[in-house]
């Protein structure tokens, strides 16, 4: 009786278990994703022959871009969004490899707003130590490793650790973008002309005209940066720059980068710079350029995707 009684609670228990992810989609896509509306808006049009699905509240565009099969989504602002929703479409799609568009903080003086930046690196700037403050300077709670970029007052980077199925976890500060879409997008990149101007509807996420008075270019290579932070600090913008030699900073890039580095999902971020992280002569310009900067990156990735092998 007693076995019985233990075989039918276990039961029971499996019985109120949720059901393991099931798949929505059998056709291997490239996942499109964006992070908020203005950078979805850019996309949604482009995808011919939607079909929707819901996943936890959110929208999931399966269709085809340039001819080949893709999905359109939004991650979520920020790193724990970012995270938890690419691994939600690797869980409950056929994914071949993830394709980020979206706008974000000029770090590197020599880009200008609007200009297109395809990182080959990403990093997590504030995966730190928070240092104690001592008569002889900062003490950091840990070893401080030789590897590690310079600190910031009392905020020592420490990386992130995290493997996959082919390599064991290890601390690491910047994880690459796959190498053979970031060889396809700097092929792409030649003789883009992205746009100076956009004008948006009125009842669109980010309404209004933004006019740039140079022409935007698209720029490969270097290192993103990415925290659960809207930065908008000229100090640790140069801070950034010079221990990092970060060239552009957001919100999600590295998060989604993690993920599909730990699923084996080949991955590649697209970022159009909608202000300069405190770099602004004046106040913060994303609410003015963030229309265009999403625009921009979308019409690089419209290439891209359009480049991509069948």
């Amino acid at each position: 009786m007693h076995m019985f009684r233990i075989a039918l609670i276990a039961l029971l228990a499996l019985a109120g278990a949720p059901a393991l992810a099931q798949r929505l989609d059998s056709t291997p896509r490239t996942v499109v994703m964006t992070a908020f509306p203005p950078e979805w808006e850019a996309l949604i049009h482009s995808v011919e022959g939607p079909v929707e699905q819901k996943i936890n509240g959110l929208t999931f565009i399966t269709g085809t871009m340039t001819g080949k099969p893709v999905l359109l989504m939004q991650s979520g602002v920020s790193m724990v969004n970012a995270a938890m929703n690419t691994q939600v479409v690797l869980d409950r799609f056929t994914v071949k490899r993830i394709v980020f568009s979206g706008i974000a903080g000029g770090v590197d003086p020599s880009l200008s707003i609007g200009d297109v930046i395809v990182p080959e690196n990403w990093g997590q700037y504030l995966e730190v130590s928070f240092a104690r403050k001592t008569p002889g300077g900062w003490v950091a709670p840990e070893p401080v490793d030789p590897e590690a970029p310079a600190h910031w007052n009392m905020m020592f980077p420490r990386g992130v650790r995290v493997g996959n199925a082919n390599e064991p976890w290890q601390r690491h500060y910047l994880l690459a973008a796959d190498p053979a879409l970031f060889d396809l997008a700097r092929k792409v990149a030649t003789g883009i002309t992205l746009r100076r101007c956009v004008d948006t509807d009125a009842g669109s996420a980010a309404a209004g005209r933004g006019c740039l008075a140079h022409t935007p270019k698209v720029v490969i290579g270097g290192t993103g940066v990415s925290a659960g932070v809207y930065a908008d600090n000229a100090e640790f913008r140069d801070y950034l720059f010079t221990a990092w030699k970060a060239r552009v900073l957001d919100m999600e890039s590295a998060a989604v980068t993690q993920v599909a580095y730990a699923n084996g999902v080949p991955v590649i971020v697209f970022r159009s710079l909608s202000d300069l992280a405190g770099g602004d002569a004046g106040a913060n310009q994303m609410n003015t350029f963030m229309r265009l900067a999403s625009v921009n990156s979308a019409d690089v990735v419209r290439r891209f995707v359009a480049a991509l092998p069948d």
